[in-house]
C-alpha cells in the first residue's frame, strides 16, 4: 500500500509542475499579445520597414541650341548591405560573397574590398572603396546586364543582403561627336565627410547614395544639377529582402543648365586640334632634328562681346563614361599620368605656358601708352646685342627700320627687343631696384594677366608675370637648392646659372626685360587669359569674366536663374591706341606671318585679326600659338612642343573660322555657319511640356541670316 500511495504522491506533484508551467506560458502569452502587444508591434515593425532614399534624377546640361551635352539613362546596380551580411555566419557569408564576385566577374578578395569604409583595413583605393554612410547599402557593381540583376533578384535565396535596382546614371549623347569631357566634368558618390558636414548645415539636398560633381559644370553646378532626394517606406524579411514598398516623399528632379557651348563648333575644335597635333607628330623639327612631341594642346573660342564661352577644347582627353559603371584603379592612375600626358588636366585654363610673340600686341599697347608713338620706327636687325648676350631674331630675319604696326604683323622679336630695352632704362637701369616702375609689366596686368579670368569653372589657374617682385620672392624660396646644385665643378649650362643665381638670382635685369617684351622668359598664361585679352583689344577695352553656364532652367521648364557675363575691368589703353593695334593684327593674315595660310579667305567679308607665336621653352620644343579675333568672336590655339604658330596651328584655326561663317573657299554663306546668323543666341532654348527641347528662335537671329558679315 505504501508504494501504492507513494507512486500517487509523485504523480500528482508532475501533474501540479505541468499546471504551473502552462500557468506561466499562459500567462506570458497573455502580456505579449495583450499587455504589451504595443510595444511588441512597434518594435517588430520597426525590424520590417526601413526609411530608404530614393535618388533624384540630376539634371541636364545642354548646349546653347538646347542639345544634351550630359543627359541620363537607367542602369542596373548591385548593391551589398553590410548590416544583413553581418548577421550571417562565418561561413554564410563567406558563400554569399563568392557566389556574387562569381557572378559579377570579380575575385571575392575584390569584391570585398569595395564593400569596405574608405579608410578602413582592406578597403581598395578610391574612388573604388565606399565613401558613403556605413549603414546605407553599398554600390558593388553599375552597369550590369539587366539579365544579370534578374539573376539575383529571382534568387533572393542565394544573395541575402544583396539587390539589384535600376537607377539613374550620367549618359553623354555627343551630338556631333563631342568630347567636352574638361568642361563637363564627372561625378562621384559624396565623401563621409561631405554628408556630415552638409547635414551640419542643413542642407538636404544629399544623402548617403547621392552623387556629387568633381570638375566642370557639373562642381561648379551641382547644387542646380542634384535636385533632392525623396523618401520611400520599404519593408524587408529578416534576411533583409525587400517585399513591398510605399513612396512617402517624392524626389525633387535637379535643374537643368543651358550653357553658351555650341555643339558644332567645339566638335570642330576638337577634331582640328587632334588632327593638327597628330600632324605635328610625324612632323620633324628643323631644330632638334626629330619628330616634334606635341604632347598637348588647346582651343578656346570666345564670345568677343560678352566674354562667353563658345568652345573650349584640350588634348590629350578622356571618355567621360569612364566614370559610369565605376573606374577601376588602373583608369584612374591614367587620368593622372604624367607618361600618358596628364588627361585629367584642362590645357585651356589649367595649362600654363609661355605667351612667345602673342604677347606682343599687348606690350605695344604697353609702350604706346609711355613714351612711345605710333609714328616710332625701330630697327628690326637679325640680332639685338644686351651686354655680353646675343638676342637673335627668329630665324635671324631682319626688315630694317619698321613701326609697331609692321612690327607686329612680321613678329620682329628683335623690334620688340629694343622697346623692353628702353623701357627697363627709362625705370633707371637698375636691376637691384625691386620698386622700379615698369610700364609693360603694369600693362600686362590690367589685360588680365598674372590673375584667374573668373571663369565658372574650378580649378583654373592664375597664372605668372614675371616681374621684379616675382624674381626676388622666386629667390628666395629656391636660394638653398641652387647654390647646393652650384657647388658642383660641373660648367653645362644648368650649373652655371645656378651658381650665377646663388649669388644675386634676384635681380631684374635687362635680359629680363627684353624676354618679357617678347612673351618668353618666366612668364607663363592660359590660352583662356590670352583669349580674354584678344576679346578687350576686340571689344574697345572690356575685360569679360568668362561664363560657360547661360541659364538654370527647372524641372517644369521656367527659367530658375540667368547667368549674366560679367565685366571685370576696363583697360587703361587710351581707345586710338587700341584702334591702332587692331589695324595693324588686320595686316598679319593679309601680309604677315598668318598670310600664307590664308590664301582665299574671304578676308574683305570675314575681318580676321591675327597675331602668331613660336614660344622657346628650355630643354623643350618650341609651343605653337595662333591668336585671332574679329568684331565677334575670339579663336586661340595653342599646341605645345608642337612647332611654329601659323605652320602647325594656321590650318586648323581657319578651319575654325570657316566653320563659325559658313565659308566655302572664297564664299561666305551664313545659312551654312555652325551657329544660326553666325552669331550665339541671345535667347534661351525652349523647354516644352513633353520634354522636348527647341533651339532659341528670336527674330535677331532670324534677321542675321545675310550672306555678309559687314563691319566684322
Amino acid at each position: 500500500m505504501s508504494g501504492w500511495f507513494g507512486g500517487r504522491s509523485r504523480l500528482f506533484v508532475i501533474k501540479i509542475m505541468l499546471l504551473s508551467l502552462f500557468a506561466t506560458l499562459f500567462a506570458r502569452l497573455w502580456y505579449l499579445q495583450v499587455a504589451g502587444a504595443e510595444t511588441y508591434q512597434k518594435a517588430a515593425s520597426n525590424n520590417v520597414v526601413r526609411d530608404v532614399e530614393v535618388p533624384a534624377p540630376r539634371g541636364l546640361i545642354v548646349d546653347d541650341e538646347g542639345r544634351p551635352l550630359v543627359a541620363n539613362r537607367t542602369s542596373w546596380v548591385v548593391t551589398v548591405d553590410n548590416n544583413v551580411l553581418g548577421k550571417l555566419s562565418p561561413h554564410t557569408r563567406h558563400a554569399v560573397l563568392g557566389r556574387l564576385a562569381n557572378t559579377l566577374g570579380l575575385t571575392e578578395p575584390g569584391l570585398v574590398q569595395r564593400t569596405k569604409l574608405c579608410g578602413q583595413p582592406g578597403a581598395a583605393k578610391a574612388p573604388l572603396c565606399w565613401n558613403g554612410s556605413p549603414y546605407a547599402p553599398v554600390p558593388v557593381a553599375e552597369d550590369v546586364t539587366p539579365e544579370l540583376a534578374a539573376t539575383i533578384l529571382e534568387q533572393p535565396e542565394d544573395y541575402p543582403g544583396v539587390a539589384a535596382e535600376a537607377v539613374k546614371v550620367r549618359a553623354y549623347p555627343s551630338p556631333f561627336g563631342v568630347n567636352a569631357a574638361h568642361v563637363l566634368g564627372y561625378i562621384s558618390p559624396i565623401t563621409r565627410s561631405e554628408l556630415i558636414a552638409a547635414q551640419r548645415r542643413g542642407d538636404h539636398s544629399v544623402d548617403a547614395l547621392s552623387e556629387v560633381g568633381r570638375a566642370g559644370l557639373e562642381e561648379e553646378y551641382d547644387r542646380y544639377l542634384r535636385g533632392a532626394p525623396g523618401t520611400e517606406a520599404v519593408t524587408v524579411d529578416s534576411m533583409g529582402r525587400p517585399t513591398g514598398e510605399h513612396l512617402l516623399s517624392a524626389p525633387k528632379p535637379g535643374d537643368t543648365l543651358v550653357t553658351s557651348i555650341d555643339a558644332k563648333v567645339q566638335s570642330v575644335a576638337e577634331h582640328v586640334l587632334r588632327s593638327s597635333i597628330m600632324t605635328a607628330r610625324k612632323t620633324v623639327d628643323p631644330v632638334t632634328h626629330r619628330k616634334y612631341v606635341a604632347d598637348s594642346g588647346s582651343v578656346v573660342v570666345l564670345d568677343a562681346t560678352n566674354g562667353r564661352v563658345v568652345a573650349m577644347a584640350s588634348y590629350p582627353t578622356y571618355n567621360p563614361n569612364i566614370w559610369v559603371g565605376g573606374i577601376t584603379q588602373g583608369e584612374l592612375n591614367t587620368l593622372y599620368s604624367q607618361k600618358a600626358d596628364t588627361p585629367l588636366l584642362d590645357r585651356a585654363d589649367q595649362g600654363l605656358f609661355a605667351p612667345g610673340s602673342t604677347f606682343k600686341p599687348f606690350n605695344t599697347a604697353g609702350a604706346l601708352t609711355h613714351g612711345f608713338t605710333t609714328k616710332t620706327r625701330l630697327d628690326c636687325s637679325s640680332y639685338f646685342q644686351v651686354g655680353n648676350q646675343t638676342f637673335k631674331n627668329y630665324e635671324s630675319e631682319a626688315y630694317g627700320n619698321i613701326t609697331f604696326a609692321q612690327a607686329l604683323q612680321v613678329s620682329c622679336d628683335t623690334f620688340f627687343y629694343r622697346v623692353g630695352y628702353q623701357e627697363w632704362l627709362r625705370s633707371g637701369g637698375n636691376p637691384s631696384d625691386v620698386h622700379a616702375d615698369d610700364p609693360l609689366v603694369d600693362n600686362a596686368k590690367d589685360f588680365g594677366f598674372g590673375r584667374v579670368t573668373g571663369i565658372d569653372l574650378p580649378g583654373e589657374v592664375a597664372g605668372r608675370i614675371a616681374d621684379r617682385q616675382w624674381k626676388l620672392a622666386y629667390w628666395k624660396a629656391n636660394k638653398g637648392y641652387y647654390c647646393k646644385l652650384g657647388k658642383s665643378p660641373k660648367n653645362d649650362f644648368l650649373h652655371v646659372f645656378a651658381r650665377e643665381f646663388c649669388v644675386d638670382g634676384w635681380q631684374y635685369r635687362a635680359g629680363d626685360a627684353v624676354n618679357f617684351a617678347i612673351g618668353q622668359g618666366d612668364t607663363l598664361l592660359t590660352p583662356l587669359q590670352l583669349a580674354v585679352g584678344y576679346a578687350a583689344i576686340s571689344n574697345g577695352g572690356t575685360l569679360w569674366e568668362p561664363r560657360v553656364g547661360k541659364a538654370i532652367i527647372g524641372p517644369d521648364g521656367k527659367v530658375v536663374k540667368r547667368i549674366p557675363p560679367k565685366m571685370a575691368s576696363k583697360v587703361k589703353v587710351p581707345q586710338p591706341v587700341l584702334h591702332y593695334i587692331d589695324t595693324a593684327l588686320l595686316g598679319t593674315a593679309k601680309v604677315g606671318t598668318m598670310a600664307w595660310k590664308m590664301i582665299g579667305f574671304p578676308l574683305d567679308k570675314v575681318h580676321v585679326r591675327s597675331k602668331t607665336g613660336t614660344a622657346e621653352v628650355y630643354g623643350k620644343q618650341t609651343t605653337s600659338w595662333v591668336a585671332t579675333y574679329d568684331k565677334q568672336y575670339v579663336v586661340v590655339m595653342q599646341i605645345a612642343q608642337g612647332g611654329t604658330g601659323s605652320g602647325t596651328s594656321g590650318d586648323a584655326v581657319r578651319k575654325i573660322w570657316e566653320t563659325l561663317y559658313g565659308i566655302h573657299g572664297e564664299k561666305v554663306d551664313i545659312a551654312d555657319a555652325a551657329i544660326p546668323g553666325a552669331r550665339p543666341p541671345m535667347g534661351l532654348p525652349v523647354f516644352e511640356p513633353n520634354g522636348s527641347i527647341e533651339p532659341p528662335g528670336s527674330p535677331y537671329r532670324r534677321s542675321s541670316s545675310s550672306t555678309t558679315t559687314g563691319g566684322r
